[in-house]
This record gives structure tokens, C-alpha cells and sequence, in this order.
């Protein structure tokens, strides 16, 4: 058998050995960033922080962070969320069906005295809270598999893109963690650190969520009432508007009215729109301000108002995908 000389300039050789000591490179700091994160300036400047201003141990910080690992599978998680990547016809289906109602249902059958009680409280209609526990655990079925405590390290130090909102959240974290007497080490929740079944992320666990069932501390992930309590507070906080319109389906003739991207926060009246072409047809109040969006649906572009409640609901996420979700699912609910 011949053996076939095949020429390789020393360009080519250059350029093979720098890709190769790249790639070493990047894996070595992987490597060692899972390793050491107590070792890391930043993270020892973290650590100050939290045993200057909070009266942490220093001992003990170091050894979690000592401990904490680099989760790849977050960073790819992050940097594509669903709401980013889909369209409403993409979306919808996987939220809004009759496994997920007949659940809600059930959800609701077996905890109508205390959803009724959070209703009456915080004036949040009973099937608005069960449908944000649907979309947002399944009922308590996915609450996440993801140990909190790595998952907002890995974002806080090796996410530069979001780092200082993901440092703020390890900060709640820690807080919490130390006021609700619970061990990092099993608190686990979503890839970006969302919590219990309501999936509340740290800061909102320690400003909004609430001890409903009176047993002097608050559970997001084992106390149905506090879980009930706690959202139905969230959305009163966030100016929930009792017995008002979410949303409502328009016609638009005059497509130079829509805006090219969504705005979540109402910007316009409704008597404004009715003067450039929107027909509305129902008796809301004129005066009333909202945001004119466009999702792609199944049968093509459907135009919606969103009024104030349906900007509550995108409080607790971002995105007009899941409000209307929420939304959907929670009229699905009544039925």
C-alpha cells in the first residue's frame, strides 16, 4: 500500500496549533472555573460583600462557592428562550390545551376554598392564579431540576451579558435561603433560577411571596396555600385591576398603525385607535389606554388590545406570548 504525502504549509500548521491551543485554553478555564469559583477575584469580592454588608460567614461562603459548579446546559439554556424563538402559533399549543385545563380543573376543584380566599383578598380572579401555576410548573409537576445556588453562580460570573441582574439575584438567594431557614445545596428550580411552583425567582420570593397558611414561614414548594397566596399577591402588587378587561381581539385595516415590535405597556387610547380604522367592537371605555399588538397565529396575523391587567400579567414574564398564554389558558378554565 502506498502511502499518500499530502503537503501542509506552515501557515496551515500555524493556524491548526492556535486553534488547538484555543480550544485547550477555553476548557481549561471551564475546567477551572467549575473548580475554583472561590478562588475567582470577582466571586471573593461577591463573598466581602455579603459577609460585610450581611453578615455572612466568610468560612462558610467560601466552601459553597468552593463547591459551586459551571452548568454549561444553563449558558445554552439562557441565551435562547422560548419566548424569543417562537411565534404564537409555535406557542400557544404547547401551553393552552385540554391536558393542561382538564389539569387546571382538577387544580381548582381540589383547592377552591383557598383559591376563592385569595380572590376575595387580593380581588385576582381564581382562574388567573391557577392558570399562571399551570404554564408555570404544570401544576407543580416541573418545577425544575437545576440546583439554584450553581445555576445563578454559573450566571452571575460566566454570564457577562446579564451578570449584574443574575449577582443581585444570587444575593436574594443567599438572603432567602438564611430567612427562610432553607439548605442551598437542595433548593433546586429552573435553569435561571425560578423557584418552587409558582416560579418565583429570589428577589420576587422575598418581596412578594406570603405565609397564607399561617404556619410562620413561606413555602413555594410544598404549601399550596402559600403558593395560591403568594401569586394572587404578586399580581395585586403589580396594580391587578378586579373585574376588568385582560385583553380583546380587534380587526386592523390600516396596517401602518401597528407598531413593528410589541409594546407591553399600554401607549394609546382607545378612542385613538377607533379614529385610524380599528374596529372594536365592544363598549370598553374609550379613555382607556392600551397597547396594540400583532402575534402570528395559525390562520395567519391577529390583532389584539392589551389593557392594563394583561401588562400585570407580563410583569411576572416578559413577553406577550405568555401573557396571552396565561390569559388564554385562564379562560379555558371557566369553561
Amino acid at each position: 500500500m502506498k502511502i499518500k504525502k499530502i503537503k501542509v504549509s506552515q501557515k496551515t500548521v500555524t493556524v491548526m496549533v492556535s486553534g488547538f491551543m484555543f480550544f485547550v485554553a477555553m476548557n481549561a478555564h471551564a475546567a477551572s472555573a467549575q473548580k475554583n469559583y472561590a478562588q475567582r477575584a470577582d466571586v471573593k469580592n461577591f463573598i466581602s460583600e455579603m459577609v460585610d454588608q450581611h453578615g455572612f460567614d466568610r468560612a462558610y461562603l467560601e466552601a459553597k462557592f468552593a463547591s459551586a459548579k459551571r452548568l454549561d446546559n444553563v449558558l445554552e439554556s439562557i441565551a435562547k428562550p422560548a419566548e424569543k424563538e417562537l411565534t404564537w402559533k409555535q406557542y400557544r399549543p404547547i401551553f393552552v390545551t385540554d391536558k393542561r385545563s382538564n389539569k387546571g380543573r382538577k387544580f381548582i376543584k381540589e383547592n377552591y376554598t383557598t383559591l376563592q380566599r385569595a380572590e376575595k383578598e387580593y380581588g385576582v380572579p381564581l382562574e388567573i392564579i391557577s392558570a399562571i401555576i399551570g404554564v408555570e410548573s404544570y401544576y407543580g409537576k416541573r418545577t425544575g431540576k437545576y440546583t439554584v445556588f450553581d445555576s445563578l453562580t454559573t450566571l452571575g460570573f460566566d454570564y457577562p451579558k446579564r451578570s449584574k441582574f443574575f449577582r443581585s439575584e444570587l444575593k436574594q438567594f443567599l438572603l432567602l435561603s438564611k430567612e427562610e431557614n432553607i439548605d442551598v445545596d437542595t433548593m433546586t428550580g429552573s435553569y435561571a433560577g425560578a423557584m418552587g411552583m409558582p416560579q418565583f425567582i429570589s428577589s420576587s420570593y422575598r418581596r412578594y411571596a406570603v405565609d397564607f397558611d399561617g404556619d410562620g414561614k413561606r413555602d413555594l414548594w410544598n404549601s399550596m396555600e402559600d403558593v395560591i397566596g403568594s401569586v394572587a399577591n404578586y399580581f395585586s402588587v403589580h396594580g391587578w385591576v378586579t373585574d376588568a378587561t385582560v385583553t380583546h381581539r380587534v380587526t386592523v385595516t390600516n396596517k401602518s398603525v401597528v407598531r413593528e415590535k410589541n409594546t407591553l405597556k399600554p401607549y394609546v387610547s382607545i378612542d385613538q385607535l377607533k379614529k385610524q380604522g380599528v374596529k372594536i367592537d365592544s363598549s370598553l371605555d374609550g379613555k382607556q389606554l392600551v397597547s396594540l399588538m400583532k402575534l402570528e397565529g395559525k390562520h395567519g396575523d391577529e390583532y389584539w388590545l392589551a389593557l392594563k391587567n394583561f401588562y400585570v400579567i407580563t410583569r411576572y414574564n416578559h413577553s406577550e406570548l405568555y401573557a396571552m398564554a396565561v390569559f388564554q389558558l385562564s379562560e379555558k378554565l371557566k369553561k
